[in-house]
């Protein structure tokens, strides 16, 4: 897929995951969320906080089975050396890797709820572009309201009736003006 994918209206379908001004809307159901530091943007970057508008993918879901049930026949646990490499020098650039790793990396087996469940989706993946932005999960939020990195997070609740109910492939829709 390409790092950028917006373009003129598009079809959305109410099994689509999509961000509106007042939330994520899914299934007829709205969802409270968070979005990354700077905001939104078309043109994302590595490391600049934003959460990349376009027509992204639903990929894979990883969850803590120490902490979690499965969400999703189709869901795989996190085990302690999983890492997501968001090193852009790395030939596993936005690539799922293992422990021991050299390059730059984020740890998913974390010590908070963060990641407890994570829906993965397709930017910049699997064919990544380097510099163009790695990890843009669904994921469990700190707080309301508190930014994260470029992801789209949400209460505890809320992502893990998302899960149950996204399949692979399911669109997840963030417009330039949400």
């Amino acid at each position: 897929m390409t790092a950028t994918r917006t373009g003129p209206a598009l079809a959305r379908s109410f099994r689509d995951i999509v961000l509106t001004p007042t939330g994520v809307r899914f299934f007829g159901k709205r969802f409270p969320c968070s979005l990354g530091r700077a905001g939104l943007r078309i043109y994302k970057r590595e490391g600049d906080g934003a959460t990349p508008c376009g027509v992204h993918r639903i990929t894979g879901v990883l969850y803590r089975a120490d902490r979690l049930t499965s969400p999703a026949p189709w869901a795989k646990p996190i085990r302690k050396d999983d890492l997501w490499c968001d090193d852009e020098t790395a030939p596993d650039y936005n690539q799922f890797v293992r422990a021991p790793y050299l390059f730059k990396h984020e740890r998913l087996h974390r010590p908070d709820p963060l990641y407890d469940l994570i829906i993965l989706t397709d930017w910049n993946y699997p064919n990544a572009l380097p510099g163009q932005g790695s990890a843009i999960f669904l994921h469990q939020w700190r707080r309301r309201g508190y930014p994260t990195e470029g992801c789209l997070a949400f209460q505890r609740k809320h992502i893990q009736w998302i899960a149950a109910h996204a399949v692979p492939g399911t669109r997840v829709v963030i417009p330039p003006r949400a």
